[in-house]
């Protein structure tokens, strides 16, 4: 029986397209207090009486336009990779996938987990920069789900990866089927947070006081902002992209108080500055998803061509590249 179990975990999906489920999947998704963090009648009203009654029935619209005949590409990827990391990690591991809103539910896959009595479970949350939204609400459903049990294996859990070289050189591989030189600019988008939830990180002051977007220092070293200018960095110099050819950004806004600037903005604006063909990163997903897939590859287009661009190029996530099952491997053999 494998000693050591492997805990992946990323953000969720409906159990399909339909309204009803896009429905329930976003009621517990922005129900979340680490996603939507105000006071709790606030968010109440708010999530359940206007964003997910208004939002759903769009909301599944698009999910349908992302949606294969296999199912959602965010759990078939994520099933792809717990498949190929359990062929690289052998007998004496366990690889598990779980989602944090939906299925295969944290609570499921944990009570999976509890009776097969691990001596240690390595938790590893598919998000390369710590954010309390993601990495931290994951981390919670499954700390919540571990201290019930009588028996506590060894816990270890891995909080971030921005920098790892694997990841990084996943990602440059992903890059070098374009040539950034025949397009006018790169764009290094990344999912967007409220500015609230950044200046949290810090005891004191704001993340805008931190120099964020130029270094990285023991202050801001779980600044979500920071590493994602970190990760950028990293990705511009293995590729040769000169500062003045990128633009980091942040997609997937709620409202105007996120972190800027915004990516959608950013094509506008370069269209209508007259670019012509933009190359974009998404390194904040490890897996094609809605926010790639259809957010980038689509609205994205729509709107530089509505600007007078011509083409938008979305970089393909890592899915299950071998370079990401290797970097994968090499964490977890770090912490067994």
């Amino acid at each position: 029986m494998s000693k050591t179990t492997v805990l992946l975990v990323n953000l969720g999906t409906p159990d399909s397209p339909s309204v009803s489920d896009v429905r329930s999947y976003l009621s517990q998704f922005l129900n979340d207090p680490r996603v939507i963090d105000i006071p709790w009648l606030l968010r109440k009203i708010l999530v359940n009486l206007i964003i997910v009654p208004f939002r759903a029935p769009k909301s599944a619209k698009v999910y349908k336009e992302v949606w294969t005949p296999e199912g959602s590409p965010i759990l078939l990827h994520g099933l792809s990779v717990q498949r190929k990391l359990q062929d690289k990690l052998g007998i004496d591991f366990h690889v598990e996938l779980a989602m944090r809103y939906k299925n295969p539910s944290i609570p499921d896959v944990m009570e999976r987990i509890r009776k097969s009595n691990p001596e240690k479970i390595i938790v590893v949350p598919l998000f390369p920069h710590y954010a309390s939204a993601s990495t931290g609400s994951a981390l919670q459903a499954v700390l919540d789900v571990v201290r019930k049990w009588w028996v506590m294996p060894e816990l270890s859990i891995i909080s971030q990866y921005w920098d790892h070289p694997g990841y990084i050189n996943a990602f440059l591989e992903r890059g070098r089927q374009y040539d950034w030189k025949e397009y006018d600019h790169v764009l290094f988008s990344y999912h967007g947070l409220p500015e609230r939830q950044v200046d949290k990180v810090y005891d004191e002051g704001l993340c805008q006081s931190k120099n964020c977007e130029h270094e990285i220092t023991e202050e801001n070293k779980f600044c979500y902002k920071a590493t994602c200018y970190g990760t950028t960095r990293l990705l511009a110099e293995g590729l040769g992209i000169p500062e003045e050819k990128y633009t980091v950004c942040f997609q997937s806004r709620l409202d105007k108080n996120w972190l800027e600037p915004f990516s959608d903005k950013v094509v506008e604006q370069k269209a209508k500055e007259g670019a012509k063909k933009l190359l974009v990163f998404s390194p904040a997903f490890v897996a094609d998803c809605l926010e790639t897939t259809i957010e980038i590859g689509d609205e994205y287009q729509e709107i530089f061509e509505e600007h007078g661009g011509e083409k938008v190029q979305l970089v393909e996530s890592l899915n299950d590249h071998p370079l990401w099952i290797d970097t994968l491997e090499d964490m977890v053999r770090q912490r067994a």
